[in-house]
Parts: structure tokens; sequence; C-alpha cells
């Protein structure tokens, strides 16, 4: 899907979202008693449009699936998002591949990073803070808020420009952008997407406050404004994104600072998984094997930490050299058996070496430790798809997804475990479930009509699969309704 096949979608999807939103709000013949933004823009509409506008951002691509990565960032989040949130929001966190420096919320509570950003923090309290501004932006919806106060505009612009905004933030082009906010409304899109001055000060405080109850340190709030600020001097050839949506002059750091002293001093030591979170996306973005072992080598050289060494474990792993790797790795955990990190790098060198027994031990010991833990299951169910044991990657991860919301990767790969053990009935009903979740809903129901096709199917499997399609068409368009039926079978083995 190309850029401005994104910005329809999104644009449509919210002009939709707000339009039903004020359909409602003018069925209710009551005072409103809220934010006058609930007018323009209802809490249920808000969450329409976070999801759609989701679901475009992982159909780009840019979405990092790392279940360790997405664990810790929302771990962060949410703790962050407890001592802001009054129950009426729902928040999930998720990082985009990216290396610009920059964050963003979208309606409905959903709070993405740049890995270029997280790899711009100096330590874990500056990403807190940024996670505490952005999850203000959403407590005291400055979305909704900017749209009521802009009603003159038409709500078409509105989505358009909210297209623009997301599409920006998730790495598309710099022309692309500009197009579409042309086509929006020329230069009051900048405006309108640009949160205001009055509500960038009031997520600093709001935020700082939420990140001192978290038991953050709040200058690590202004401290990353202050780093942002020097990446854009003079020198700089590029102003990082960040500041083009979040503009940092002197005096907002120095009330940020100010505001700061105000709290009682923290002195708190960054966690085991920031460094690990960093590690990994550093290795990741590296260009070649030999650029992450040089930059590893030498941070493990002159930092002596365990989050360089366990990167230097990682880059020893993507270029190939498994037994440094599994040396360095025994002996972190050795160290340390309680990051999850270590044991699943672990038993991949294991693996890689051939050690079978050995990496089933260190998957084995890992799970006694911690049952259930997402990204440790995520990555034993691939091991054991890799090693030839489809129907135990099957039940380890059906048992994980019992208890455990998935992601549509996650659904896609017990997906591939299915077909793997020959259960092709269950196979189409995950790869049904992708694609609703990806919101593709004709495919969805197709998959599951090949399903009820199938010789073998089951009396109760089949009245799940005829229940979920009977659902889902209460959702579909006359257009995608005619769809459906012109839509040939598609090949799950394929």
């Amino acid at each position: 899907m190309n850029i401005r096949q994104i910005l329809i979608a999104i644009a449509s999807a919210a002009l939709t979202c707000a339009l039903a939103g004020m359909g409602r709000a003018a069925d209710v013949n009551l005072p409103d008693m809220g934010s006058p933004a609930d007018a323009v823009l209802s809490k249920n509409a808000e969450a329409q449009i976070g999801a759609a506008i989701m679901r475009q951002i992982r159909r780009s691509g840019t979405l990092v699936e790392d279940a360790l990565i997405t664990e810790y960032i929302n771990a962060v989040g949410h703790r962050v998002a407890a001592q802001a949130n009054d129950g009426g929001h729902k928040f999930t966190f998720f990082v985009v591949d990216q290396p610009s420096i920059n964050a963003f919320a979208l309606p409905g509570g959903y709070i993405g990073v740049h890995t270029g950003l997280i790899e711009a923090t100096r330590n874990e309290n500056e990403l807190a803070g940024v996670l505490a501004h952005e999850v203000a932006h959403v407590t005291q919806r400055h979305i909704a808020r900017a749209m009521h106060a802009s009603q003159r505009q038409s709500l078409l612009t509105t989505a358009m420009m909210l297209g623009a905004m997301v599409a920006g933030a998730a790495g598309a082009g710099g022309d692309a952008v500009q197009g579409a906010m042309a086509v929006a409304q020329g230069s009051a899109a900048q405006q309108q997407i640009n949160f205001t001055r009055s509500n960038e000060y009031e997520a600093d405080r709001i935020g700082m406050e939420s990140l001192a109850e978290a038991g953050f340190d709040p200058l690590g709030m202004a401290s990353f404004f202050e780093v942002m600020s020097r990446s854009a001097g003079p020198a700089s050839l590029r102003i990082p994104e960040f500041l083009r949506t979040h503009p940092v002059g002197a005096a907002r750091i120095s009330e940020a600072r100010n505001r700061a002293r105000s709290y009682p001093p923290v002195d708190r030591q960054d966690s085991v998984n920031y460094g690990i979170t960093r590690a990994r996306i550093m290795v990741n973005d590296a260009n070649t094997s030999e650029e992450a072992l040089t930059r590893f080598e030498t941070l493990a050289a002159n930092s002596n930490t365990d989050a360089a060494r366990y990167g230097l474990a990682l880059s020893y792993l993507r270029a190939g050299r498994n037994q440094e790797a599994h040396d360095l790795l025994a002996q972190l955990l050795r160290k340390d058996q309680h990051v999850i990190a270590y044991h699943i790098a672990l038993a991949r060198a294991q693996l890689a070496l051939e050690q079978i027994d050995a990496a089933e031990k260190t998957y084995d010991r890992a799970l006694a430790l911690f049952p259930r833990n997402l990204p440790l299951v995520i990555d034993y169910g691939d091991a054991l798809l890799q090693l030839g044991y489809p129907d135990l990657a099957h039940d380890v991860l059906l048992d994980l997804m019992n208890t455990v919301p998935p992601t549509p990767e996650q659904v896609r790969l017990i997906a591939r475990a299915a077909i793997a053990a020959g259960d092709d009935a269950e196979a189409y009903y995950y790869m049904a479930e992708y694609s609703f979740m990806t919101g593709d809903l004709v495919r969805g129901v197709n998959f599951l009509q090949q399903a009820l096709d199938l010789p073998e199917v089951q009396d109760i499997q089949r009245a799940r699969f005829e229940a979920r399609i009977d659902f889902i068409q209460e959702f579909m368009s006359p257009e995608q309704l005619q769809q459906m039926r012109r839509t040939p079978p598609i090949d799950i083995k394929g």
C-alpha cells in the first residue's frame, strides 16, 4: 500500500468515526457535562480512529515486532500511565523502526516511539519522560480539543491532516507528507497538526507529575529536551523530528528544569531491560554485522556494562561467531539468572552451534523460572518449529495466547505451527483472525469459509467458524460482501 492509499484510508476512517461520534452526541438530548471536545470526537470514536491508524502503521511494515522490545516499552509506558490515568483511557505502546528521533500520540491511547529516539536517550529517566509527555497528550485529549478549537474547518480536512501527521510520525517521506498537508489545507495544516504551545506546557506539567509519582527522576524530561535542543544547533544539518512536532525553546527547558527541582531528588539506576532494549535496537539498526561488532566492541571496552556485553554477544550471533556469543552469554547468565533476554539469546547461540539438547535445557530452565512469559514462549515456539516439533509449538503457543492477547504477528506464528502440524482447519482459523486484526475482513471471512469446506472439520469447529463469520459480516459494507463472493480461495501453504 503506497503513502497516498494509506492517507486516504486514514482520512476515511477518521471521518467515519468522527461523524459517528457526532451522530451519537446529537441523538442524546442531554446537557454536555464533560469536555466540549466530546461534541466533536467522543472517546469511543477516538479509539476507533486510533485502531484504524494502527492497522495502517502495521501494514506499512515499520512496526517493531520484537517481543522483548515491545514488552519493555509497554512496561515503562504503563508504569507512567498508571499515575496519569483515571481509568478512562486504555494505552498501547509500540516502537516504530525509524532512525529519526520522534515520538507521537494517536487518538485512543496509542503511543509510538521511534527506535532513533530510544537510541538517543541517555538513560531510562529520559525515555520515561518522553512517554509521560505523550501520555499526558492523551489524558488531556489534546487531539480532540484541537479539533474542537477548529470547528470552522471541515471534518474531512481535519481527518486528512491527522493522516499526514501519522504518516510523518511513522516515517513516510517528507515530500509525501507535505503533499498530503497541501491537499488538506496548505500552510494551515501544520498549525493543526502540531500541538499548541499551551498543550505542550500542559503535557510537560502533567507528564512530569506522573513521571515523579512513577518513581522516575523528573529531571529526565528536562534533560532530554536539552539534548534535543543542542542537536538542533547551527551545526545540525537536520532538525530532529521530535522538535518539529514538540517545539522546545529555552523558556520551556528552563521551566521544565525548575519544575523538576520542586520534586524530591531521585537517585535511580537504569533497569537491566533498558540497556537490553537499546542494545537490541542498535544491533538490528546496524547496516552490517561488522558495523554492529565494531560499535559494541568499543562500548564493551569503554563502559564495561552488562548491556554492552549483551549487545556484543548479539553482534557475534549476527556475524556468525556463535561460540564467542555462547561463551559471553553463558557468563552473563551465570551472573544474573533473572534476565529473560540472556536465556533466550543463549538458547539461540546453542541452536546455532547445533547443541540441541543444551538449547532445550536452557529453554526448560527459563520456562520454569518464567512460566508463560510472552517473549520467552514466542521465541521457544519459533525454535520448536525450526527443530521440527510443530505439535508442541502449537500447544505452547495456544496455551500462551489463551492467557495473553496476541499481536497479529504472534497469531501468524501459531498459524505456521498449525500448518506444519497438519491441522488445516485451525490454520485457516488463525489466518482469519490475523486478517481481522489487520483490517482485511474479506480475506478473513474467505479463510473461514475455506475451513468449513474441509472434510475433516469437526462439528464444534464448524459452529465456531460459522458464528465468527456471522459476527464479522455484520460489520461489512455491501461492497465488501460483494468482493467476498468474488474472492478466489487462498492457499495457506503457498
